[in-house]
């Protein structure tokens, strides 16, 4: 039997142990036979199941350790909850063996739904959460976005999408260019305001909920420039917008954040440079991490969507000549992904 159907058995005996308590919580009755199914799966090793018993539905995470840890999920749902933002209800949690049970915020994510009618609604939601969460305090000691993180984070590019993926290695006035690059890319995240940063704020990780977003995958959150989320929100992995709506919306966030006292850039024309290079830093790690996912991970399927970042990634070069250096290095590159739909 494989390592993950004994995983799935645990799982299944875990919940069987949680239900009676959890019925009784909130006033359920008596504890009902429900069904098991596959809810979702990611680029991690956690995995999604639905417990439906007709009545009501139950989310179960299984997060193998020591691949995963639960800890930082239930530490942040705390965090976000107390925003006053919709993420889901830890219901009961075994963080020793990776089994988390929540409330369920429904089966349509904003990637499912969202289309050129309705984004400008959809997104106002999000943007009403993302204000909501960037003025919490940051004294709750997550992890900071510093030096050292951003440039693991950008090294991604070269181990594994340049030479794992490209067999191309770096080297000399190409690789002395890269590290400029680099050093460019840092200076502008570190430089910006801090806030809480989600790190997957893009429409895969928002629900189509009551109330509006439900907001997911959030264990992975930092302290950290404050163009970040926003910037993810609207040049996402897997679908795209024209770039005259992209400034617009930015446009409207600035303002909504300056209102709201969230710590922006004082000029709009700063924000949104600082929002291009935080979105380069960004896209050269996902499509390191497309590259990991794919050869240490045997997942492909995400290089499909790696043209789409060179894409985000040429239009900034081409109003940012400071990335001139960068553009000389993307375009010596070969392209051999298309772009998924």
């Amino acid at each position: 039997m494989r390592d993950e159907d004994v995983r799935l058995q645990q799982l299944t005996g875990w919940l069987d142990q949680q239900l009676p308590a959890l019925f009784a919580a909130e006033g359920w009755g008596a504890v009902t036979s429900g069904r098991l199914t596959p809810a979702s799966s990611d680029a991690s090793f956690r995995r999604y199941f639905r417990w439906e018993d007709g009545t009501r539905s139950l989310i179960l995470m299984d997060a193998p350790p020591p691949q995963e840890n639960c800890a930082p999920f239930v530490k942040v749902a705390g965090l976000l909850a107390g925003s006053g933002v919709h993420v889901p209800r830890i219901l009961a949690a075994e963080l020793e063996r990776g089994f988390l049970l929540l409330d369920d915020l429904g089966r349509q994510t904003y990637l499912d739904v969202i289309d050129a009618d309705n984004a400008e609604a959809l997104f106002e939601d999000a943007i009403k959460a993302l204000l909501a969460f960037q003025r919490l305090p940051l004294d709750a000691g997550l992890p900071c976005y510093d030096d050292a993180l951003l440039r693991r984070e950008l090294q991604l590019f070269p181990d594994w999408y340049l030479q794992r993926h490209l067999d191309i290695s770096l080297e000399g006035e190409t690789l002395a260019a890269w590290q400029r690059v680099c050093d460019l890319l840092v200076e502008s995240a570190l430089s910006q305001p801090r806030v809480f940063v989600h790190r997957d704020f893009m429409p895969r990780n928002l629900m189509l909920s009551r109330p509006n977003p439900g907001i997911l995958d959030f264990q992975d959150a930092v302290y950290g420039p404050v163009t970040y989320d926003i910037t993810c929100l609207f040049k996402d992995a897997f679908l795209s917008w024209p770039e005259p709506r992209v400034q617009d919306w930015l446009l409207r966030y600035w303002r909504r954040a300056t209102e709201a006292g969230v710590p922006v850039q004082e000029s709009f024309d700063a924000f949104y440079r600082a929002s291009d290079l935080m979105g380069v830093q960004r896209h050269l790690k996902v499509i390191g991490i497309f590259a990991r996912i794919c050869h240490r991970d045997g997942k492909p399927k995400y290089l499909g969507d790696v043209p789409r970042f060179f894409r985000y990634i040429e239009a900034v070069i081409a109003r940012r000549p400071e990335l001139a250096e960068l553009g000389q290095l993307l375009a010596s590159l070969p392209r051999t992904e298309a772009v998924s739909p």
